[in-house]
């Protein structure tokens, strides 16, 4: 069945490598239900996980990016490359999967998860902080050329989650940008950048805009 392994919420970290001193990447479990709060009115930023600090808003955060998901086979297919163990909420994911075809998701893509309704809009791009978080040689380009990113969703129903919810996808595009698409196309393929444009308004609007850019030449 498809369901969460674990929610899991940020423990702030003092560090010389994120600008504001301080970072939200430390994720851990934690146990029983945690709200999950929509966007507020005229879309003012501020939805996501209660308890879930995010220090660096130039970059992490917003409505688009309020959730960050996982699956626990990719982590365990890195545990096996890394050799050495990764817990629920290493890589900074609030939600660790079990069964969920997480990277293969489409953009637009609802999910029920508990309470709670989501939509995938974007892939994880891999930053600095990530990198001297898991302190792996070269993990950006190894992280990058694995192309399993995980999603990142924006919350169309409020509510509540927590460990063993199941993940039912209810609805799905009828079109071809899946998140591991997406993310390949920003990446290392720029060449599949014209085909993300199907659903440029269901994607995040940060990414939407560089795609833009992008293909417009700037």
């Amino acid at each position: 069945m498809s369901r969460l392994l674990s929610v899991n919420l940020a423990r702030p970290l003092e560090v010389d490598y994120s600008d504001p001193g301080v970072t939200g990447i430390d994720k851990r479990p934690v146990e029983g239900p945690v709200s999950v709060s929509a966007p507020g009115p005229q879309g003012v930023a501020g939805s996501g996980l209660a308890g879930d600090d995010v220090f660096d808003r130039r970059f992490h955060g917003g409505d688009d990016q309020a959730v960050y998901a996982y699956a626990r086979e990719d982590l365990d297919g890195w545990e096996t490359e890394l050799g050495r163990a990764l817990p629920n909420g290493v890589f900074g994911e609030n939600l660790t999967t079990v069964g969920v075809e997480v990277n293969a998701a489409l953009i637009g893509e609802r999910w029920r998860v508990g309470e709670v309704v989501l939509e995938v809009t974007s892939p994880r791009i891999p930053c600095r902080t990530f990198a001297e978080w898991l302190d792996e040689k070269s993990w950006v380009k190894r992280f990058t050329r694995a192309a399993r990113p995980g999603p990142f969703l924006r919350v169309v129903e409020p509510g509540s989650v927590r460990a063993g919810d199941p993940v039912t996808v209810l609805s799905r595009p009828g079109h071809e940008v899946t998140v591991e698409f997406l993310f390949r196309a920003m990446t290392t393929e720029s060449e599949l950048l014209p085909r993300t444009l199907v659903a440029i308004d269901l994607i995040n609007a940060s990414y939407a805009e560089s795609i833009r850019k992008r293909l417009a030449g700037n």
